[in-house]
């Protein structure tokens, strides 16, 4: 991955927590690379189709594995602790091009071409509670999976709305990779940092929508909190918490678990409800928020470790403890 630009912002970047910093950097980098393999998968595969394309895409993904050491190193590093053992390097390609074909996926996805996937949801019961309530379903994933199929299922009940509360800058990006894909292909994105932003978010709420944030990485995290993951401490963002608990919503927990091939699996699990909490009893409401958020993602990457896209070293804040190996 190419270094990210000096820009008159970096001096006030390096005064946030070093994870913080760290991330940010990783995502400027991360979402450029992403722009240029979605304008190239869609090439491709608007010209030979998905299963020819897919043939493609295994070259795409060797490509990245030789040539990405930064990603390969820390990928490794990930694996070694979802797996609790060295990952061979059969599990290191499948790894990086399980997230390769997520976003070679998009590519269809976002045409209208749900009827090429088994899209399955594992348990219905707490979205659809959620739901029948008509405040809507506030949910929090991660840079886990798909969150793409979850705007497909919404589209095959009837028609749910679905929008992303994300940061201004991401928002600018998602909607550049969107127009590569599909010109016509719009999604509602609720920009973070704006005036209007809680007003959006509560309205979006109240029409029995769905609004998904992910929250496993923050650009602007002054205070992360800390929660042990995979076998060491990392950091992270309590924005996405202190959202849902100033609008007194409840929160689950969202995965879109790419299971192979053209085969996806919806998760959804109650993750905390801020509905009836009283000023007093915040903190602690969202301290164990935080834990059973770390908690369950946990046990999504120890199931399906190929589903987890974050190619940084996650760990590299916790006093070099976590750091990934520099060797390749």
């Amino acid at each position: 991955m190419s270094a990210a630009r000096r820009d008159p912002g970096a001096g006030a970047a390096q005064q946030q927590a070093p994870g913080a910093a760290r991330r940010a950097a990783w995502a400027r980098d991360g979402e450029r690379s992403n722009a240029f393999m979605l304008r190239l998968m869609t090439w491709i595969s608007l010209r030979l189709g998905r299963r020819a394309a897919r043939l493609v895409l295994l070259g795409i993904s060797a490509y990245f594995l030789a040539c990405a050491p930064k990603a390969r190193r820390a990928s490794r590093d990930y694996l070694r602790r979802a797996l609790g053992r060295q990952p061979t390097w059969r599990e290191r390609f499948s790894h990086i091009h399980a997230f390769a074909s997520t976003v070679h996926d998009r590519v269809f996805l976002l045409n209208d071409r749900a009827d090429l996937f088994d899209i399955r949801v594992r348990d219905r019961e707490p979205i659809e509670a959620l739901l029948a309530g008509g405040r809507g379903a506030l949910l929090l994933g991660a840079h886990f999976g798909s969150f793409e199929v979850l705007r497909v299922a919404g589209r095959l009940r009837g028609g749910l709305r679905m929008s992303l509360l994300m940061y201004p800058d991401n928002a600018r990006k998602i909607n550049a990779a969107l127009h590569a894909i599909n010109p016509d292909a719009q999604q509602d994105i609720i920009a973070l940092g704006r005036p209007d932003s809680m007003l959006r978010l509560g309205q979006a709420l109240d029409a029995g929508g769905v609004v998904g944030m992910l929250a496993d990485r923050s650009l602007h995290e002054h205070a992360p909190g800390r929660r042990r993951f995979l076998g060491a401490d990392a950091s992270w963002p309590l924005g996405p918490l202190r959202i849902a608990a100033l609008l007194r919503r409840p929160v689950l927990f969202m995965a879109g678990v790419y299971l192979g091939e053209n085969r996806y699996e919806l998760v959804f699990e109650p993750l905390a409800d801020f509905s009836d909490l009283g000023r007093d009893e915040r903190a602690a409401a969202l301290d164990a928020a935080l834990t059973r958020y770390v908690g369950l993602l946990e046990q999504h990457c120890r199931a399906a470790p190929c589903n987890w896209f974050n190619f940084y070293d996650f760990w590299a804040d916790a006093g070099g403890a976590g750091a990934a190996a520099r060797s390749s």
